[in-house]
């Protein structure tokens, strides 16, 4: 291929490339508030909110900081949902909530069919066991 028409080609690339959409997230990480177990997540909205739902207070926690402000933390691993209501009961926020364990500090070990998940934020602790035990 000659130089010019690779530099034709290598331009219409990135022309489509640039118009092309992003990838979109799958349906079922749409619409879910993320937060790690044990750490907080601020949340600004844009009107006061009245009233906080929260389905599972054990797997999260909401807390007012001002009317337009929600922190939002992990207490425990799991799935629950957010409901923040205005003053006339409409729903502000309704969201599902999902937490987990900061991947980026997780060391897994694997021995045979037995894999186990190490979360280390500082020190090491079991997180998870699976398959076969020695």
């Amino acid at each position: 291929m000659s130089d010019r028409r690779f530099a034709a080609a290598a331009a219409m690339i990135l022309a489509i490339a640039m118009v092309a959409p992003a990838p979109t997230a799958h349906a079922e990480d749409e619409g879910i508030l993320r937060v790690y177990m044990n750490s907080a997540r601020v949340l600004k909205l844009d009107r006061p909110v009245s009233k906080v739902i929260v389905g599972n207070a054990e797997v999260a926690d909401a807390t007012v900081a001002d009317s337009k402000t929600i922190v939002l933390t992990g207490r425990s691993y799991g799935t629950t949902n957010l409901v923040l209501l205005d003053a006339d009961g409409n729903a502000i926020v309704d969201e599902r909530i999902l937490v987990s364990i900061d991947e980026a500090s997780t060391v897994r070990v694997f021995k045979s069919t037995a894999r186990t998940v190490l979360s280390c934020t500082p020190n090491c602790e079991e997180h998870a066991q699976t398959g076969a035990t020695p």
